[in-house]
């Protein structure tokens, strides 16, 4: 069954982790799909890869900062160009950004976390929006927050802002947007494997989520693909506004201050960029 037979989908963060299944979901459904990411190898890599399977007239990759308005225009505009309209627009690109002591975190840090997580979300909105009205056809567009913008203790605390900050601006847009056909939904992940989460060591993550969730497996990026597949889908033509919690009931099993995934580390402090191939930024810091 397509569920997207002949839509057009853009996807940020999209060449790897959960951008990247669901780019690979979104295809195997029948949309077309324009992929954004700063790490250019692995969009290379993505985009030889749907070629093999026979998606390279239906699959678009741009080196995109989501960060950079000028990126994100871009983005949007050459889906329309290259599919002819804009039915999906999923905002997903994010890093981990600045951790630390609330004490020794940069400024700069937290602005360039908040540029990724949440203006990147503010920018995709905005210019798949000002598309999506234009068409007059409706829409639907999604949001990757985190379980963190719902809860303290589930992330270090800049994301956690970042992400929190999400949620309400998907809330604030579906209600306005709502006029124009123009659903606005938003994604919040428990831990989910991978690259970004498991740092190179999957052995170790894996023992953390297990022990920390009341479902026995850990989360996949499939998971989260699929409730970006609902979301983007006709079947959920009633739904918008809301925050659609995928954790493997972590979020009942509560906060997980205790755990080395929150709280913050006391002889060191700085900027992790994930998987958009710049080098981390980490300095020592007196304990």
């Amino acid at each position: 069954m397509n569920r997207l037979a002949g839509a057009s989908a853009v996807i940020t963060g999209g060449a790897s982790g959960i951008g990247r299944a669901t780019a690979e979901l979104f295809l195997e459904h029948g949309a077309n799909v324009v992929v954004g990411d700063l790490n250019e190898e692995q969009g290379t890599v993505f985009l030889n890869e749907m070629a093999a399977r026979g998606y390279s007239d239906r699959t678009t990759f741009l080196r995109c900062d989501v960060s950079d308005e000028a990126d994100i225009k871009a983005l949007v505009e050459t889906c329309v160009k290259s599919f002819g309209h804009l039915n999906i627009m999923f905002n997903n690109a994010g890093i981990e950004g600045a951790f630390g002591a609330i004490t020794e975190i940069d400024a700069d840090h937290w602005d360039r976390t908040f540029a990724i997580n949440t203006r990147g979300v503010f920018l995709g909105i905005k210019h798949a929006a000002r598309i999506m009205i234009g068409q007059n056809e409706g829409g639907s567009i999604i949001n990757t927050a985190s379980l963190a913008g719902l809860t303290s203790g589930s992330g270090a605390l800049v994301y956690s802002a970042s992400k929190a900050a999400v949620i309400r601006l998907g809330q604030s847009a579906a209600l306005e947007l709502g006029n124009h056909g123009i659903r606005v939904n938003t994604i919040c992940p428990g831990v989910v494997f991978t690259p970004l989460m498991h740092r190179g060591k999957p052995d170790r993550a894996d023992a953390v989520m297990r022990s920390s969730q009341p479902l026995p497996f850990r989360g996949e990026p499939e998971h989260i693909a699929h409730a970006a597949l609902y979301l983007a889908s006709t079947e959920s033509a009633f739904v918008s506004g809301i925050c659609l919690t995928v954790d493997g009931g972590l979020l009942t099993a509560g906060p997980l201050a205790d755990t080395p995934m929150v709280n913050p580390p006391q002889d060191r402090a700085g900027m992790m960029y994930g998987t958009t191939g710049q080098k981390a930024d980490v300095r020592a810091t007196e304990p």
